[in-house]
């Protein structure tokens, strides 16, 4: 589609909604006050308004490759302290969604692969080998769908933990985390925590989802040398596992 069709549909859209609502660009231009924060994946498939069912101005949205919500990336973690410290928005959502490039990545893409983007996932890889065992008990999408919901469960006990909403409880402000993943297949979203508010409830979704609650890093245990070996296993699992199938397919 070139450029001179899109701008001639933001025409009419525009045209249309003046029609509709007569103030609602009036309106927009002078507030934005969203009681939620969308974290999810860039993937074009996955809108966060229209999952949700809300206009615009009512969801501040961040998104990126993979649904992550890592300390170390500025541009996210400044999104967060935004939203959470100057629009008080009450409600931070991370959400992944079945079928996602990224998560198929983590399983299928090789640790010599070069390139941003297997740098970028490495953190859904970590996820990966942590849950290894389970993981690998499974095939094709059901250990595709696993994967993404324990990702988007790591993200959540990553925003839990950020100094940002660890702040924002410590001065009592309301503000709940959600954890849901999205089915491309039929547009509906599925509960993966239960809403957390707080340092209690943190714990008690920690306990409940295998995460702990004071790590970013929340496969990490406190033997670092036990830790990187069983990183260094999984990879190897999982790169050896998708080779065997290179090569099965290769004889048909």
């Amino acid at each position: 589609m070139p450029i001179t069709r899109v701008l001639q549909n933001n025409k009419e859209w525009a045209r249309k909604m003046k029609l509709e609502k007569p103030d609602y660009f009036s309106n927009l231009a002078h507030q934005q006050a969203p009681e939620y924060l969308w974290i999810g994946c860039s993937d074009s498939r996955v809108p966060a308004n229209q999952i949700l069912g809300l206009a615009p101005g009512e969801v501040f949205v961040q998104r990126n490759i993979g649904n992550l919500a890592t300390h170390k990336d500025l541009n996210c973690m400044t999104c967060l302290e935004y939203a959470v410290m100057v629009l008080k928005v009450k409600h931070v959502i991370v959400c992944g969604h079945y079928n996602c490039g990224a998560v198929r990545g983590a399983l299928t893409m090789s640790g010599k692969t070069p390139g941003l983007t297997n740098l970028w996932i490495s953190d859904i890889k970590e996820t990966r080998n942590k849950h290894a065992e389970a993981l690998g008990k499974l095939e094709g999408d059901a250990q595709m769908n696993r994967l993404t919901e324990l990702n988007a469960i790591r993200q959540v006990f990553n925003v839990c933990s950020s100094p940002v909403v660890q702040s924002a409880w410590g001065q009592g402000q309301t503000l709940s985390v959600h954890g849901l993943a999205y089915s491309v297949g039929d547009g509906l979203l599925k509960e993966l925590t239960q809403p957390i508010t707080g340092y209690n409830s943190l714990a008690k979704a920690a306990e409940a989802s295998d995460f702990p609650s004071d790590s970013e890093a929340v496969w990490e245990d406190r033997d670092l040398q036990k830790n990187i070996t069983d990183s260094f296993k999984a990879n190897m699992f999982f790169e050896q596992r998708e080779q065997a199938k290179a090569q099965t397919n290769g004889k048909h």
